[in-house]
């Protein structure tokens, strides 16, 4: 997957594999109201042909490397029984429905918020899309995500409609937020600017005084 990583900064984009479930898990757990199980995530890998999940981890830790190192920070909400997860930092995924990329989770690890992680995979799931001739992307956010939408409109998307009491945990309503079509000169003008900008941040180690954007509830439920 072309465009997810480069050398010049600590952190690298990979496909999630089986292995990287229980690590994904952990923060699942951390992030969301209503997380995805295990299994749920064990279902996606194995079996829909249409999911394509990708996980960012630090790169001397990468899947070549297997190192592994304890992403726990706050115990009583993690899993109390199960293997020692591999070194997730967050992850992402859409579902590729026709000619779109639907993006359905994205989230980023609470201890490593605020080094850009959520914007690097993004981007990362847009240059995937673009490979794979996708016309358009979608997702659905919070209302009240106010971060995650102030970072998915600098990368393109606009509010296209709104699902009504769409999460269940509080009724709370979900923006539709979409792109234009991501191949045409306009959007690829502006992204590879935006990514150009993007990598200064990432190999500085992240920590900037920019905003953090805190996504960690892009979820379709």
């Amino acid at each position: 997957m072309s465009g997810m990583s480069t050398n010049k900064n600590p952190y690298i984009v990979e496909k999630m594999t089986l292995d990287d479930v229980p690590a994904v898990a952990a923060i699942e757990q951390m992030v969301f109201p209503l997380p995805w199980s295990v299994h749920a995530f064990e279902h996606e890998l194995r079996y829909n042909s249409t999911g394509h999940f990708v996980v960012v981890r630090l790169r001397q830790h990468s899947a070549v490397g297997k190192k592994t190192v304890s992403l726990r920070r706050n115990p009583k909400r993690e899993p109390k029984q199960g293997p020692t997860p591999r070194l997730v930092l967050g992850y992402g995924g859409f579902w590729l429905l026709l000619d779109e990329a639907h993006i359905c989770t994205l989230a980023v690890h609470p201890g490593w918020r605020g080094r850009g992680l959520g914007e690097l995979l993004l981007t990362s799931l847009i240059d995937h899309a673009t490979e794979l001739h996708v016309a358009v992307m979608t997702l659905e956010v919070r209302a009240s995500n106010l971060g995650a939408q102030k970072l998915y409109r600098k990368y393109g998307f606009v509010r296209v409609g709104l699902h009504k009491g769409y999460y269940s945990d509080n009724h709370e309503d979900a923006l539709i937020m979409g792109t234009e079509h991501i191949s045409s000169a306009a959007f690829q003008g502006r992204f590879q600017a935006l990514k150009a900008s993007l990598w200064p941040r990432l190999a500085a180690g992240g920590f900037s005084m920019q905003v953090d954007y805190q996504v960690t509830e892009t979820r379709r439920r």
